[in-house]
């Protein structure tokens, strides 16, 4: 009875596959084939197991020119992707891999001397990646617009100097975390590649001054540039950057901490367009460089200031003055802003029009009239409060009165008590209070 049932449900199965030639008849190839261009990975392969036909299709190199596995399966193997290499050729343009780990250099070899017209590739977090692979796509992939290594912690000055020589058209390199990387790799880079636009070198402590520079001199049309940790570049680089790359959109420096408002005036002086600037811990700047910023740059829509604690509400005055289009603000742990500063800041047009994100973390001076001043921040969509001693329950209910749809983030550690005249102070409780 059990094997009656089970091939009663197979013929019941079996009935509803359509067979191959009536799926031809209905929708030609080409119809077909440019409706599951749209598809992504998950979806080609469960089309693939319709039929015989169906499969053939999904497996078509021109369905398979953009393909992101970082959502599909994070523990692919090498194989995998020298046999989509295999099947895509020249078809295939774009290919992410990040976080991929087993893939090594062998895979991206195979994927060189099949895939010559890949334009961007993500081979972040691909720990397994060498040098080796890299010069064997700067030989075979003369098209290659974008690459990302980021945490690829076998990356050398060979690849950047490789990538110099094969890839001229490149426009966006990102190499962050890539210890080994020095001056000499992107200066070849630079002067080979000069199209660049796109540059991201985080974490990269041998890039310095040197370095930068050669950027500033040979890619003038860089509009993003990342420098996150490169502790030893000074004003003189960043400098030569606001001089010499007008278009610049985009510049994080932050933890570059022999920045001193030098950088930020000739920022102000050359680069009118910046929208998005990131200084967090550069201790250095102060209200005379910001100040110049807000005069001369009305595009700003980012700023990360956190930690530098030398700012005070001239900062926001400016800003609030200055910079109409300003969306996200970052002021944790400047500890001499104060209610002044806010009040000046949420009256001005950025506040009213624009202002999405504000964070005051470890601000000790700003108390409940900080969030009185916020009510007239009506795209005002999250509030980070984190330590604010002086800010009351209260005034965050009155706060989310006002604007229902705002997130808060807050706690308030317990307040240290003071030493006692005889013996250690007393143990308390650290834990926090989520709100």
């Amino acid at each position: 009875m059990r094997n009656f049932h089970r091939r009663r449900r197979w013929l019941s199965f079996k009935s509803c596959i359509i067979p191959d030639d009536e799926i031809s008849r209905k929708l030609p190839k080409e119809i077909l084939l440019r409706i599951l261009s749209y598809l992504d990975v998950t979806s080609l392969c469960r089309c693939g197991q319709v039929s015989r036909y169906w499969n053939m299709l999904a497996l078509d190199g021109s369905n398979w020119q953009k393909i992101d596995l970082f959502d599909f399966q994070r523990d692919i193997e090498g194989p995998v992707i020298e046999n989509i290499s295999q099947r895509c050729g020249g078809f295939l343009k774009y290919l992410r891999l990040r976080g991929c780990q087993s893939v090594g250099s062998h895979s991206i070899r195979t994927l060189a001397n099949y895939c010559h017209n890949i334009e961007h590739l993500d081979l972040s977090e691909c720990k397994k990646i060498s040098d080796v692979a890299i010069q064997q796509l700067s030989r075979n992939c003369a098209k290659l617009t974008a690459i990302n290594l980021e945490s690829c912690s076998q990356i050398s000055d060979s690849s950047l100097k490789a990538l110099s020589d094969g890839c001229p058209n490149l426009t966006e390199i990102n190499v962050s975390w890539c210890n080994l990387i020095t001056e000499n790799g992107v200066e070849a880079l630079a002067r080979g590649c000069n199209k660049i636009k796109k540059f991201s070198s985080k974490g990269c402590k041998q890039v310095n001054d040197r370095a930068v520079i050669s950027l500033a001199i040979y890619c003038p049309g860089i509009e993003v540039l990342n420098l996150h940790s490169c502790d030893s570049i000074t004003d003189a680089s960043i400098s030569k950057i606001a001089e010499k790359c007008c278009n610049l959109k985009q510049l994080c420096v932050s933890k570059c901490t022999e920045l001193t408002d030098q950088s930020l005036t000739a920022l102000a002086m050359n680069n009118q367009y910046l929208n998005t600037l990131e200084v967090a811990g550069c201790a250095q700047f102060t209200d005379s460089g910001f100040i110049a910023l807000a005069k001369n740059c009305k595009y700003l829509e980012r700023m990360d200031l956190e930690e530098c604690s030398l700012i005070t509400d001239a900062t926001l005055q400016n800003l609030a003055l200055g910079c109409p289009s300003l969306e996200k603000l970052t002021l944790s742990h400047c500890e001499l802003i104060t209610d002044e500063g806010i009040r000046q800041l949420a009256g001005g047009g950025c506040a009213a029009e624009s202002l999405s994100v504000l964070e005051l973390d470890n601000c000790p001076l700003i108390t409940d009239a900080t969030l009185e001043h916020l009510i007239s921040c009506h795209n005002l969509q999250r509030i980070e409060l984190y330590d604010c001693q002086l800010i009351s329950r209260n005034a965050i209910r009155r706060l989310r009165n006002h604007l229902p749809n705002i997130k808060v983030h807050a706690y308030f550690a317990p307040v240290t008590p003071p030493p006692t005249i005889n013996g250690p102070r007393p143990r308390y409780c650290r834990c926090c209070e989520i709100l």
